[in-house]
């Protein structure tokens, strides 16, 4: 993609398009859910960035039914996962049985695709399952495919994976480690609703509703978006702001802020710049812009970064979380190149 001046008509086209799409999709999810505009728009961020999503919140607040309707609004297809105690690898990614051929007699050995051969998969509370269910949750995730004995399957394309997290109930689960959730581009919470809206959802859900929804993109066309998103230019200074953030959150960093030594015990590696950047170039093109700014980073810094930083024992003990630390950051952080540049504690970091 050229600059913004200089850019080819069919980019522009495309940018618009993308522009009367994205609020075509709020138009036609606002008919089922109510509210949490903020967590649709981090979802389809992370779907645009080919990334995938952990959706942390309390039960009763329609994770579910957010999700299948936004399937539904991109013509994907659907499958939801419920992880249990006595998950198996093969309850997911499929597995191989033998069949008698009635033509030849001959017995056959066939494949039989899981829950994951899915657009739009819904791990729902991945948690509650032992880890070697998760790790082939998460090679899929990565590879974009599944090993079934000596055979690889490629999965669907596009590929979305949304994991639901319980932070309620503990007892009985196998909480991801740190390593593996680096691999969800975004931890989106959940909320409760606001008066208004509540009200709202107990209107519609207690009556006589209707929930059709048209189909406004198809996989082709988000296949089509995923790569008009790595396109996007970004500037210099945008990656700059991007590696002061992260690189802020590693202790051992020259020119680290005095807080991040008190409250963390481990910060962010480069895949969270990665996903700031990508982020960041779908964001802008969400709402019109073929730019990146640092705005867009600033929007998306709590849900890179929440699950990629871990706090210590003196933050617990001051009811600090991973969110105030990230909050702190970006109003401690320069957003002018001058500014973040001229800082000599910032000159130390990028010369280390």
């Amino acid at each position: 993609m050229s600059t913004p001046g200089q850019m080819a008509q069919s980019e522009v086209d495309s940018i618009h398009k993308l522009k009367t799409a994205f609020d075509n999709i709020k138009k036609q999810l606002t008919r089922v859910i109510v509210g949490q505009d903020q967590v649709i728009e981090e979802l389809l961020i992370a779907l645009f960035s080919k990334g995938h999503c952990m959706l942390e919140g309390v039960p009763g607040l329609a994770k579910t039914l957010m999700i299948s309707t936004l399937s539904r609004c991109l013509s994907l297809e659907f499958s939801r996962i419920q992880f249990t105690p006595d998950l198996m690898p093969a309850d997911i990614t499929g597995t191989d049985f033998i069949e008698k051929n009635p033509a030849t007699g001959s017995f056959e050995l066939l494949f039989r695709p899981g829950p994951l051969f899915s657009n739009m998969v819904l791990a729902d509370e991945i948690n509650r399952t032992p880890p070697r269910t998760q790790a082939a949750l998460l090679e899929a995730m990565q590879e974009r495919q599944v090993s079934v004995g000596r055979v690889r399957h490629k999965l669907a394309n596009p590929f979305f994976v949304l994991a639901t997290q319980n932070p309620i109930e503990q007892e009985g689960t196998y909480p991801l480690p740190e390593a593996q959730q680096d691999r969800f581009m975004f931890k989106v919470y959940v909320h409760y609703p606001s008066f208004n809206e509540e009200f709202e959802i107990a209107r519609r859900t207690t009556g006589v509703v209707s929930d059709e929804i048209t189909p406004v993109l198809s996989g082709e066309q988000i296949q089509e978006i995923q790569t008009l998103v790595r396109k996007v230019p970004v500037t210099d200074h945008v990656i700059h702001y991007c590696l002061a953030l992260v690189r802020q959150t590693r202790i051992g960093e020259p020119g680290t802020p005095k807080f991040i030594k008190d409250w963390l015990s481990w910060g962010a590696g480069p895949r969270a710049v990665q996903n700031l950047i990508l982020g960041g170039k779908a964001r802008a093109l969400l709402y019109g812009r073929a730019h990146v700014t640092t705005e867009d980073i600033k929007a998306l810094a709590l849900p890179i970064l929440r699950h990629r930083i871990l706090t210590n024992f003196t933050a617990a003990s001051e009811g600090v979380t991973t969110d105030v630390v990230i909050k702190k950051l970006v109003e401690e952080t320069p957003e002018k190149e001058g500014a973040l540049l001229g800082d000599p504690r910032f000159q130390k970091m990028f010369a280390s």
